[in-house]
C-alpha cells in the first residue's frame, strides 16, 4: 500500500469516539445557549438582583419580591438549577444564589456583570432571517434593524468603559488626568450611549467634551441628561466621520469599540489624526483578538466574537458600503492601520478590568 493510499484510507475511516465527543460538545453548547438566553431574561427582569437579596427563598417568595408571575419564575429557576447557577434544596423547596455567582450576575456586581453581555445573543438572534438573506445577496444591515442594540451596548459600555475610565483607562495616557483638571478639548468618536462623556463632563468641569455618533438615537438619553444637569461643557452631534477630513482641533480623541464597524475605518483613523492638536493623543479601545484566525482558536471568547462579527459588525459596515473588517480585525491590523494614518508612536496595553478590549495610545 502506497503512502498516498494509506493517507486516503485514514481520511475516510469513521472515528466513532471522535463523533461521540463532538456530539457531546454540541449538546453542551445547546444547553449553554439555553442558559445564556435565560441569563438575559434574569437580568432584564431583575430576577438575579431579587434572588441575591432574598435567597434562600421559594419560587413564590422570589416571584413576589420581583413582582413577576410565579409559574414563569419557577421554570426560570429550573433552568438556573439544572445549569448549576442556583443551589436547590428539595426538602425546603428553596433556591440559593451563591455570592460567588451573584458577583457576575447582578447589577451590584458591576463592572463584572456578565449577564449584561448575555443580552447580545438575543439581540443578534433577532435578525437571523435578515442575516440569512444577506448570506445570499452579500449586502448589509443598518443599526435600526437591531432593536435593543443601542440600549444593550450602552449598558455594556457603562460597565466596561465608564466604570473603568478614570481609575484605569485614562491613566494609560500619562498626565491626562491633570490636563483634564486644567481644561482641554476632548472628543469621543462613536460615543454610543454617551455614559463616559457624562462622567467626564461632571468630573472635569474645566474641560470641554464632544460626542459624535452615526445615530443620534444612540446618545439621545445622554444628551437630555446633560441638559437636565446643566452640563454646558458637553455637546453631542450626529455625524458621519467618513464625510470629513477633520473633526476640529482636540487635545484628546477617544474611540471605544467604534473603529472596526465604520464605513471606512482607515479614513476614520486618518480623520482622527487630522483632528489632533500638536501634542494631542488618540486613545483607542477595540476588540482584543488577532488578525489571524489560527491565533484566535484558543481565544476564550473567540466563537462569541466571531458570531457578533457575522451578525452585527460586518453587516453594519457593509450596509454603509464599507470594508466589513469585522469584529476580529485584530490588533495586528489595527496597529498597521494606525501607522498608515500617520501615528508614528503606538503603544498597546491590555487591562484585566476589561478582557474584551486592547487599548492603543497613539501619537503622531
Amino acid at each position: 500500500m502506497t503512502t498516498a493510499t494509506a493517507l486516503r484510507q485514514q481520511q475516510t475511516e469513521f472515528d466513532a469516539g471522535k463523533a461521540q465527543a463532538f456530539a457531546g460538545k454540541l449538546l453542551g453548547a445547546l444547553n449553554n445557549s439555553a442558559l445564556i438566553l435565560m441569563t438575559s431574561i434574569g437580568h432584564r427582569s431583575g430576577l438575579f438582583d431579587a434572588l441575591a437579596g432574598v435567597s434562600p427563598c421559594t419560587a413564590v417568595e422570589l416571584a413576589a419580591e420581583a413582582d413577576l408571575a410565579e409559574r414563569y419564575v419557577r421554570e426560570w429557576l429550573a433552568v438556573m438549577t439544572t445549569s448549576g447557577v442556583v443551589d436547590y434544596d428539595p426538602k425546603r423547596g428553596t433556591y440559593l444564589l451563591p455570592a460567588e455567582h451573584a458577583a457576575f450576575l447582578t447589577r451590584a456586581g458591576a463592572p463584572n456583570n456578565i449577564a449584561v453581555s448575555a443580552q447580545m445573543v438575543g439581540v443578534a438572534s433577532a435578525v437571523e432571517d435578515e442575516i440569512l438573506a444577506r448570506f445570499k445577496d452579500g449586502k448589509g444591515l443598518h443599526y435600526h434593524h437591531y432593536g435593543r442594540f443601542h440600549e444593550v451596548m450602552g449598558e455594556h459600555s457603562a460597565q466596561a468603559v465608564a466604570m473603568n475610565l478614570i481609575p484605569h483607562i485614562l491613566p494609560l495616557v500619562e498626565g491626562s488626568i491633570g490636563l483634564l483638571q486644567k481644561g482641554i478639548d476632548v472628543i469621543d468618536v462613536g460615543c454610543g450611549a454617551g455614559d463616559a462623556l457624562l462622567l467626564l463632563a461632571q468630573q472635569f468641569p474645566k474641560s470641554r467634551f464632544t460626542g459624535i455618533d452615526l445615530c443620534d438615537d444612540a446618545f439621545e438619553v445622554a444628551a437630555e441628561t446633560a441638559v437636565r444637569k446643566g452640563l454646558t461643557n458637553l455637546v453631542f452631534k450626529e455625524q458621519d466621520v467618513s464625510t470629513v477630513r477633520s473633526l476640529g482641533a482636540f487635545d484628546l480623541v477617544l474611540a471605544f469599540d467604534a473603529v472596526h464597524d465604520q464605513k471606512d475605518p482607515q479614513a476614520m483613523l486618518t480623520t482622527v489624526r487630522h483632528s489632533l492638536r500638536e501634542g494631542g493623543v488618540f486613545l483607542m479601545a477595540d476588540i482584543d483578538g488577532s488578525s489571524k484566525l489560527e491565533n484566535n482558536i484558543s481565544h476564550p471568547l473567540g466563537a462569541y466574537l466571531y458570531m457578533m462579527s457575522t451578525m452585527h459588525c460586518t453587516p453594519v459596515s457593509l450596509a454603509q458600503g464599507g470594508a466589513g473588517l469585522g469584529t476580529m480585525w485584530g490588533v495586528e491590523l489595527a496597529s498597521e492601520m494606525l501607522g498608515r494614518a500617520g501615528f508614528g508612536k503606538v503603544a498597546m496595553t491590555r487591562l484585566p478590568q476589561n478582557p474584551f478590549d486592547a487599548y492603543f495610545v497613539a501619537r503622531p
